[in-house]
């Protein structure tokens, strides 16, 4: 069996998409898939052991020049590559109008979809030859491997979902290397950031642990607020600028990992690793950090501002303590 899967973005949703072809590859063990994502998430997919080819779409850059030249050549080359196959399932797991009607649509095989009263955006459900309810107060791994199992025909485990990529990472990680800490202190909103002042408070929290602490970095201004953090500090590495990749062996290896609400927190949750997620105004019970060893700390009031740093200095103590493992 062949299945297409659109689900384009974000890092955190396409992550969260892995746990459900886990069950299917259990469930089918001839199953293999392919996937429509979002150009800059494209080498994500690949990790998973199901995934035969990744089909990378650029809708988001397309819609700044929809009618340019170069936008209408890309998208006739890309949907003659979509249309290459015919899936014996298509399953649009991103919910959305323009997943629907941009790709969806296009792909040759029936499609599968969330009705209108589960969908992000009912409207979607339109172009789907299969409509399922799924319920919406569930975490949105669940929701996924929920539809993957009703599209697919197999009764939805029960046990917790499998990323089933922390052993590809942690193969390359050194058993010598000296103990460290990574923090993912970058973010897109500000509502989502944790102060400067309350990151180097913790830094300095744990001047006696003896462990390092690695901070990445993606755009400039985040390098700046790395090296900020960094000063002062002997034990505390600003990495250079990484891969994806790169990033994700970075995490692998590390003994805990404390971020804020990004990307980078959903996968650290993908490989196992011990993690520390601080919450402001996200509800992490639905979107929020899936798998073994995710703990979720809400700010008090939903204002990351009244978060200390004695507190979350306090829960990666015990974490590294093992108690909470």
């Amino acid at each position: 069996m062949h299945v297409l899967i659109v689900k384009t973005s974000s890092m955190g949703d396409v992550l969260h998409t892995f746990p459900a072809l886990t069950d299917a590859m259990q469930a089918i063990p001839s199953i293999r898939f392919d996937w429509v994502v979002e150009e800059n998430f494209a080498r994500i997919p690949g990790w998973h052991p199901a995934v035969d080819k990744v089909l990378p779409v650029a809708i988001r850059r397309w819609r700044k020049r929809w009618f340019g030249s170069q936008q209408c050549e890309e998208r006739v080359h890309f949907k003659r590559n979509l249309q290459s196959r015919q899936y014996d399932v298509v399953i649009d797991a991103q919910g959305l109008i323009k997943s629907a009607a941009l790709v969806t649509r296009l792909a040759k095989g029936v499609k599968h979809g969330q009705d209108s009263r589960s969908a992000r955006e009912p409207f979607a459900s339109w172009w789907y030859d299969q409509r399922y309810e799924i319920d919406r107060q569930q975490h949105a791994v669940e929701r996924t491997r929920e539809l993957f199992a009703k599209s697919l025909g197999y009764a939805k485990p029960q046990t917790q979902g499998d990323y089933a990529i922390a052993a590809h990472f942690l193969r390359n990680v050194p058993h010598n290397a000296t103990p460290y800490l990574v923090f993912l202190h970058a973010t897109t909103r500000d509502n989502k950031h944790w102060s400067e002042s309350h990151w180097r408070e913790l830094i300095d929290l744990l001047r006696a642990s003896g462990l390092k602490i690695k901070l990445p970095w993606g755009a400039e201004h985040e390098h700046q607020r790395a090296q900020r953090l960094a000063e002062g500090f002997d034990y505390v590495e600003v990495l250079s600028k990484l891969t994806l990749e790169a990033m994700a062996r970075e995490l692998a290896g590390a003994k805990a990992v404390v971020s804020v609400d990004t990307g980078l927190s959903h996968l650290t949750a993908a490989l196992d690793r011990p993690n520390i997620t601080l919450y402001g105004p996200t509800d992490p019970g639905l979107i929020g950090g899936y798998g073994l060893n995710q703990h979720a700390v809400q700010a008090p009031n939903q204002d990351l501002t009244q978060l200390t740093a004695a507190t979350v200095a306090d829960k990666l103590t015990a974490i590294l303590a093992g108690s909470l493992l």
